[in-house]
């Protein structure tokens, strides 16, 4: 009896903890208890609770679910295991779990709202919009689907679709948190800017301590050429949170806008201390490397630039998904700056397996094999790219420079002639086609000059 009533008060601490927001002290409470009464499925499902406000989503699906296998008839358990999995980029194990929360009829409108989110995370619109209107029968009135559903049509490029859905939700409940700013997020891809920051700055009127909303007005303002105010949300968010490495990020950027580089370059060395995962920071720093040349800058910048290749193809890896053809298309072309062939060719080859129609990415390909001195395969690279973009005149004088080193002055000629027709002004194709002509006339005295010792030997 000392033990349960010992336990009891344990669990009491624990909720009063929890409703004050210390979530370390309402764990250690909680635990606790179950040490003295492991077999309560309720307090388990309070410690998923309490674990789950902590953003600890691995350790809470322990708990859930050790509080649904205690009582499998309550569906809170596997619903919140559904939520927890789509918190950590599992959405399909997310769909297995909020199917069994739908079988309670208390839980079939989280369900389907939950649902709605995976499926399009899976990019499965179809059928999100079709747990949607299950959710809608359910309940009308739920203003948590149509937020699921805009953003489900965002994905899709729907703006307009998203903007109702949006606009529905509000008049559902206007309280609901961030749906101003999800709306303006709406207005924004919509072009509609300045309405997009009426809503931003009614959101921050509500919330003004919010960074995520200062976050995105701040990059809205940034589109809108409002450089000054932007600047003064993100360096707001820096305030908040010092250690922001989005805002040191947006700061970055919008120092690149006004040309600002030792600014740029300050901003994002700082990112890199705080998160060197914060996509494209590496490449960015080592693109300002490259361009200052000062002395150190270039083993630096190779040595971000290897990082970089290193970190996607073991994201690759993990995830088992392609990358950003711009990110790869942006890292290729650095690393032929900083004169690394070898890996800038296997980038362009993997940029090539995405896009194999991309004509540019194999101008860049046949580049880097052309500088390995890979004379063929830089050829066969540039004549793909010309039959992909015939206009590519980079790609038509690197291949007629090719056929000059291999002595066919012919067919060298032919392509400048083609090259000279797409652009007449272009000074590397002039330089090339004079001296084409010279080596003709050069070669027409050769044949002149032999002819006429034909004839002299044959007189004597």
């Amino acid at each position: 009896m000392n033990d349960w009533h010992d336990a009891e008060q344990h669990v009491e601490r624990a909720h009063d903890l929890y409703e004050l927001g210390r979530m370390a002290e309402a764990e250690a409470e909680l635990r606790e208890a179950l040490l003295r009464n492991p077999y309560q499925s309720q307090w388990h499902f309070n410690l998923g609770l309490t674990l789950e406000a902590s953003q600890r989503w691995r350790e809470a699906i322990e708990a859930f679910t050790q509080s649904h296998e205690l009582d499998e008839a309550d569906g809170n358990a596997a619903l919140m295991i559904g939520y927890c999995q789509l918190r950590m980029d599992r959405p399909r194990l997310a769909i297995q779990w909020l199917e069994q929360a739908e079988k309670g009829q208390t839980h079939r409108v989280a369900s389907y709202i939950g649902r709605i989110e995976a499926y399009a995370a899976l990019g499965d619109h179809e059928q999100a919009e079709v747990m949607f209107y299950m959710a809608q029968q359910t309940d009308p009135q739920e203003s948590q689907a149509f937020v699921c559903m805009a953003e489900s049509l965002l994905d899709q490029g729907q703006f307009e679709r998203a903007v109702s859905c949006l606009r529905e939700a509000a008049s559902l409940d206007p309280s609901l948190p961030g749906l101003q700013s999800r709306l303006a997020e709406a207005y924004a891809s919509t072009g509609r800017l300045e309405r997009a920051r009426q809503l931003y700055m009614r959101e921050l009127r509500q919330h003004p301590g919010d960074v995520r909303t200062l976050l995105d007005v701040g990059l809205l303002l940034v589109d809108m050429r409002r450089h000054d105010e932007a600047g003064e949300k993100f360096r707001r968010v820096l305030e908040l949170e010092p250690d922001n490495a989005d805002a040191h990020f947006a700061l970055g950027e919008l120092a690149l806008r006004c040309d600002d580089r030792d600014e740029a370059l300050t901003r994002f060395d700082i990112v890199l201390r705080l998160d060197e995962t914060v996509p494209g920071v590496r490449r960015r720093v080592a693109e300002l490397l490259l361009t200052r040349h000062k002395q150190g800058d270039l083993p630096r910048a190779r040595e971000l630039l290897n990082d970089d290749v290193d970190h996607a193809q073991q994201c690759d890896h993990r995830h088992n998904r392609d990358q950003d053809p711009k990110a790869l298309r942006d890292l290729g072309r650095l690393l032929i700056e900083a004169s690394m062939y070898q890996r800038a060719a296997k980038v362009f080859k993997k940029l090539i397996d995405i896009e194999s129609d991309d004509a540019d990415a194999w101008h860049q390909l046949a580049v880097s094999q052309f500088m390995l001195e890979q004379v063929q395969a830089g050829m066969d690279a540039s004549r793909q790219a010309i039959r992909l973009n015939p206009g590519n005149v980079a790609a038509i004088h690197n291949l007629a420079l090719a056929l000059v080193q291999q002595q066919q002055w012919a067919r060298a000629r032919y392509w400048v002639r083609r090259a000279v027709r797409v652009d007449s002004d272009d000074a590397s194709l002039r330089r090339l086609r004079l001296n084409l002509r010279l080596r003709s006339v050069g070669e027409w005295f050769a044949r002149r000059i032999k002819k006429l010792k034909a004839r002299m030997s044959r007189k004597h």
